[in-house]
């Protein structure tokens, strides 16, 4: 108990006047060559992640050649590009493609034509008089 009563917290020796520490002259020094070795231990880094990373485009590449496929950026580009050509005039999206037959106004039937055809026989012949 008597031990934290004399000792107190390590800046209460400055507080009261005491002795102050020193600078060591080579602080700077060291500083500086502590700095230098963080940039190249990154530069290091950066260079092994760099490395990492074209061994992987090369393997991608090398996917890409085997099954015919293009990369993501040349295919989103060929896209983007085919949906602008055909909307380069409109001011709406563009329409959609329609099946032949679907929506046509002129048909040549009518629906009540159309409806006689799936008729038994004896029906068809009694409507039609």
């Amino acid at each position: 108990m008597n031990f934290l009563l004399t000792r107190g917290p390590p800046d209460v020796g400055k507080m009261l006047g005491g002795e102050e520490k020193e600078e060591d002259p080579d602080a700077a020094k060291k500083e500086e060559e502590r700095q230098e070795a963080l940039r190249q231990q990154e530069e290091e880094r950066k260079a092994k992640y760099a490395k990492m990373e074209a061994e992987r485009e090369r393997m991608r590449q090398g996917i890409r050649d085997k099954y015919g496929l293009k990369k993501r950026e040349e295919a989103e580009a060929e896209a983007a590009a085919a949906v602008e050509e055909p909307a380069a005039g409109s001011l709406t999206r563009p329409k959609k493609a329609v099946p032949a037959g679907c929506g046509d106004e002129e048909e040549e039937e009518s629906i009540m034509d159309t409806v006689m055809k799936y008729l038994p026989g004896p029906l068809q012949d009694m409507l039609k008089k």
